[in-house]
């Protein structure tokens, strides 16, 4: 319940600022959550991003202004946001389907966009299976390439899925899976809010580093830009990600979101979650995912 509560002071907060310069980043500072984080779970709670809010109902309020009052659309334009006229008419028509001139005519069709109310709904009865393990401190050692947050639930970006194809193009992973003995060649792929300045995170493809690893050419991995990657003991939820593709890693975190933790009370924490992509698995199984929680 915590994480529905704290993004519905998040969407308060945008409205009571709508008309100031405001990104995610603030609205998360703003609820003291993690920019990475925020952006996350309001993207899988709300199916779109906080800027992407911002910008529609700021977009919604000018059409409505321009209307109704004798507002310039020049004016609107620098009210809401927008560094030049130009760049406000292509949002606005995008948006609206018309220019801001045409909005200003009478009995113009117009698109609203009102504010979001975030509610708990219990629908009919699923079964989302999971269990909680205690994950003792790991070590890994990955290709690793930072991301920008605004990828996180967008549809369109490919970023991720690109960076998997261009490691196995390249011959990237064989070098780390070649450090494990058959049968033991797990790929992680690791994900990491942890990072300097907050706009990007950090997502590694790697192996774990363990007493059955060879680690005889870890110093030649490292000089040839491979990473280490700790983790430290933390409870994780850990969902098994069934079906034909990669879509169901991101049908599981929806459902973290809008299931599991209203439910259960766990939260998220700002720690390493992460895929096991197992060398050999069960049926339909595309991979684990294992979230990092804490009782709220």
């Amino acid at each position: 319940m915590k994480s529905a509560q704290l993004i519905q002071q998040a969407i308060c907060y945008m409205e009571e600022h709508l008309l100031e310069d405001i990104n995610y980043e603030d609205v998360a500072k703003s609820i003291y959550m993690s920019s990475y984080n925020f952006h996350r779970t309001f993207s899988f709670m709300a199916d779109m991003t906080a800027n992407e809010y911002i910008r529609n109902r700021r977009l919604s309020l000018a059409g409505q202004e321009l209307q109704s009052t004798d507002i310039s659309v020049i004016e609107a334009a620098y009210k809401y946001g927008y560094d030049t006229p130009e760049s406000f008419s292509k949002a606005f028509s995008r948006f609206h389907g018309v220019s801001p001139r045409q909005a200003k005519r009478k009995g113009t069709e117009l698109h609203l966009f009102n504010p979001l109310v975030i509610k708990i709904i219990v629908k009919g009865g699923s079964i989302m299976n999971y269990r909680i393990d205690r994950w003792s401190g790991k070590k890994f050692i990955a290709m690793v390439r930072a991301f920008p947050n605004e990828i996180i639930n967008d549809d369109n970006d490919h970023s991720i899925p690109d960076f998997w194809e261009e490691c196995h193009k390249k011959n990237l992973l064989n070098p780390l899976l070649s450090l494990r003995s058959a049968g033991k060649k797990d790929l992680y792929g690791l994900c990491s809010p942890a990072v300097k300045n907050e706009t990007h995170f950090n997502y590694g493809i790697g192996v774990i580093v363990d007493e059955e690893t060879n680690t005889s050419d870890l110093d030649k991995l490292l000089a040839d830009g491979y990473s280490i990657w700790v983790t430290k003991p933390m409870d994780y939820a850990v969902f098994k990600c069934m079906g034909t593709n990669g879509d169901c890693i991101g049908e599981t975190w929806s459902k973290f979101y809008k299931e599991f933790v209203p439910q259960t009370g766990y939260e998220q924490t700002d720690d390493t979650d992460f895929e096991i992509y197992f060398e050999t698995g069960e049926q339909g199984l595309i991979c684990e995912l294992w979230i990092p929680v804490k009782k709220g």
